[in-house]
């Protein structure tokens, strides 16, 4: 792979966009070790400073893992939502979103998920749903375990959905919700009662892609008066500002 001399002008961020032009079109793949730091320097005729500020430009962005050690180095991941996840975590966190804003997404896309993956059921997806509703009515032994439990039936559907955006946005969400209410610490059966799953999951089986969309809207609704206390309490504990 040759890369072309850079400016001096924009020396980090030309080396950030063709690294990153090189690991999407395929040239380096996941589990790949980038060439050294003095071999790309040279490559780029470029400092060996620029090339590492490269690096954490890309490792920031979800591209890279850098590994200390003998064997370590610049490593090529693989390209997941990941980031977009953490970057959704850090706008809530820095007050730049809030959850009656993420509730209202919630109820724009989760019913549409829902009618997508009634239309996609299969024998599988209707197992796996039916074994995630098993699962919530096991005892609770942690707040996050019971949690994730009761997420189990959306991100099921999210993946049924066929829409990789829906689904990258879902996870998000999801992962968000987590943590409000790990940070919170409610009664979870009170925040989320057993059971309440029940309608969507029989609709979506069923293949009544109405019926699942109208179930998803009524869930959502519920759940999210509930999330939108949860976040005033979360943010008068971390002294955030109000929306």
């Amino acid at each position: 792979m040759q890369f072309k001399p850079v400016k001096q002008s924009r020396i980090s961020g030309e080396v950030v966009e063709q690294l990153k032009h090189s690991i999407i079109s395929g040239n380096f793949k996941a589990g790949d070790k980038l060439p050294s730091e003095r071999e790309l320097a040279e490559e780029f005729h470029v400092s060996r400073l620029a090339i590492r500020e490269a690096i954490r430009t890309l490792e920031n962005s979800g591209f890279i893992v850098t590994r200390s050690g003998a064997n370590g180095g610049a490593f090529v991941t693989e390209l997941t939502f990941d980031y977009l996840i953490n970057a959704f975590l850090d706008l809530f966190s820095t007050n730049n979103i809030s959850i009656p804003e993420l509730h209202h997404v919630r109820l724009i896309i989760e019913p549409e998920v829902a009618r997508l993956a009634a239309l996609n059921i299969t024998p599988e997806y209707a197992k796996q749903l039916k074994e995630a509703m098993e699962i919530e009515e096991l005892s609770i032994i942690s707040l996050s375990l019971d949690v994730d439990r009761k997420q189990k039936v959306h991100f099921i559907l999210a993946q049924m959905c066929g829409n990789r955006f829906l689904e990258a946005l879902m996870r998000s969400l999801l992962k968000l919700t987590k943590r409000v209410v790990e940070a919170v610490n409610p009664d979870v059966d009170t925040v989320h009662p057993r059971g309440m799953h029940g309608a969507v999951v029989e609709a979506v089986v069923a293949g009544n892609s109405e019926a699942a969309h109208e179930a998803m809207k009524k869930h959502t609704l519920a759940f999210g008066e509930y999330f939108i206390k949860m976040e005033k309490t979360y943010r008068e504990r971390n002294s955030l500002t109000p929306f």
